[in-house]
């Protein structure tokens, strides 16, 4: 089964998630394509969040994606597809830290080939403003439990209510988690992410294409070739 041809994506805009995933579950597996450029961003944002690596977070985005696929109609609507799908990619960024945890550390010469690796990525080379990568670092040196609050809540604007449902804490803890993360930061850093939250651990056309194409492939959905 062929993917979407870009010009066939508007006709589609005003679908819900729901409906969507109501129409994938029915056979249109084509369909799932648009609930991954949906939200390719926030899942992506999310596993980063965890693992602090941008090729690690683009495989997690894929099993989770998979994962989110094959148990797609275990999803019943009683939170929102964005909620579940979230929680799905966290759960899979944080089994591949314990799968990490478990195996040797990597040597000099691996670390400097995944270093590389990111400086020669189409991602790394579009981000050309000083203050965006400033302040990836910033919110990277934070502390898991605070990095993971402040990138739900401040970069992807998800709600107290919602980010508390994605990580099974409280709505208190989601509250005290982001004070002390935005305090870390205050300092040097709070005039910079008011202003330029919003574009942290960016979502490129390049990857989001890349990602969907992967997905396809591991779940055996053929792409149609783009015309044009």
């Amino acid at each position: 089964m062929a993917s979407l041809h870009p010009s066939e994506l508007p006709a589609f805009s005003l679908l819900s998630d729901e409906q969507i995933v109501a129409r994938v579950c029915a056979g249109e597996r084509e369909l799932f394509e648009l609930l991954m450029r949906r939200h390719n961003r926030k899942v992506f944002r999310a596993a980063r969040a965890v693992l602090k690596r941008d090729a690690e977070a683009e495989d997690v985005m894929q099993d989770a994606y998979v994962r989110a696929f094959s148990h797609l109609a275990e999803f019943k609507g009683e939170a929102r597809f964005s909620t579940w799908l979230t929680r799905i990619a966290i759960y899979e960024a944080y089994a591949r830290v314990r799968r990490e945890r478990r195996l040797e550390p990597l040597t000099f010469e691996t670390q400097e080939a995944n270093m590389a690796a990111q400086r020669q990525s189409p991602e790394q080379a579009a981000i050309d403003v000083e203050m965006g990568r400033v302040l990836e670092r910033a919110i990277d040196g934070l502390p898991e439990e605070f990095r993971l609050v402040f990138v739900l809540r401040e970069v992807e604007q998800m709600s107290v209510a919602e980010t508390a449902e994605i990580l099974a804490v409280a709505e208190q803890t989601v509250k005290t988690r982001l004070f002390r993360a935005r305090k870390r930061l205050q300092e040097s850093l709070l005039a910079a992410i008011e202003a330029e939250s919003g574009s942290a651990y960016d979502f490129h056309l390049a990857r989001c294409d890349r990602v969907v194409s992967a997905v396809f492939a591991r779940l055996g959905l053929r792409e149609a070739e783009r015309a044009g």
